[in-house]
């Protein structure tokens, strides 16, 4: 049997790919353009891909048996015409949420400590030349009793809520389907929710009700001085508007997912004025090395299952 990685990097090179010898040849490459994807599959039993798109036509022209997606979503592959064909496609779920969570975390504390502040004051000479031992130009808030908006209450999205609540969050959710019902929080409206919260964060995931879910419109809602984050898919905040906005409010932003991904040389986000009210990480959050450990470990469990 033999077995193709397609996009290698995207796992990380620090993760072992051993465990896949026990299935036959494997064959690896770091990345992949649409144009190489049919020669380098053609022979492959099983596919391995993150992000390499896998459509009719490579599906047509190649034996595969299985395609393992290394992620939850599964936009990159034709599930209609692989159902059609016989192939078998299997994702991964549940293994970020605790990555996810702790990158949420780390923005929320980055901004609410002013951190980037602070450790510019000591990094810059000025500490040791204080009259006094302490330096609290800045104000800093303490999480409890803060307002904590979710939108999207599904695995991380109430990982988050239950860590927000320890913390001794007011703990609010909108469910970007309508049909969560989950009584252990206080659901609201999307814009009653942007007004009261002073924290919001975003795990839901991308689709026609979630696109520009938020916008120009709704953005001047929010509370001069919250914190916003998107964790969920790039396309559910308008990026040009909330560029414009960190531009005319203070609103602060972590920011892990854009609309298209490596982001873009002339993406709005990258031109905001405001940089110390705005984070930008490159689709991090997944990522901790025990989330990238467990997705190998269910990617195998996945090829396990069907040679069996």
């Amino acid at each position: 049997m033999k077995l193709v990685f397609l996009d290698r990097l995207t796992l990380g090179v620090d993760i072992s790919l051993d465990e896949f010898n026990q299935f036959g040849e494997v064959v690896v490459y770091d990345t992949t353009k649409p144009t190489e994807t049919l020669t380098r599959v053609k022979d492959a039993d099983i596919v391995i891909t993150n992000k390499v798109v896998i459509d009719k036509e490579i599906m047509d022209n190649s034996h595969i048996k299985l395609v393992c997606i290394a992620a939850t979503g599964m936009n990159n592959v034709d599930l209609e015409y692989a159902k059609e064909k016989g192939i078998i496609v299997k994702n991964v779920a549940g293994y970020s949420t605790n990555s996810v969570t702790q990158l949420t975390f780390s923005y929320v504390f980055h901004f609410i400590q002013k951190l980037n502040y602070y450790t510019s004051y000591v990094n810059d000479g000025h500490w040791e030349k204080s009259e006094i031992f302490t330096h609290i130009d800045k104000p800093f808030f303490e999480l409890k009793d803060k307002n904590w908006g979710i939108i999207g209450l599904g695995n991380i999205g109430e990982n988050v809520a239950k860590i927000a609540q320890s913390f001794g969050c007011n703990v609010s959710y909108y469910s970007t389907s309508g049909n969560n019902k989950n009584t252990n929080y206080l659901q609201k409206d999307l814009e009653t929710l942007l007004k009261e919260s002073d924290i919001v964060s975003i795990h839901c995931p991308l689709n026609e009700t979630t696109t520009n879910l938020l916008n120009k419109t709704n953005l001047p809602l929010m509370k001069n001085g919250a914190i916003l984050m998107n964790l969920g898919r790039g396309g559910i905040i308008n990026e040009a508007d909330l560029a414009s906005i960190i531009d005319t409010k203070e609103l602060y932003c972590g920011i892990d997912v854009v609309t298209k991904e490596p982001i873009e040389v002339e993406s709005p986000l990258l031109k905001v004025q405001s940089k110390n009210r705005l984070v930008l990480t490159p689709h991090i959050g997944w990522a901790s090395v025990e989330a990238r450990k467990e997705l190998i470990k269910l990617i195998i469990m996945n090829i396990q299952e069907f040679v069996k």
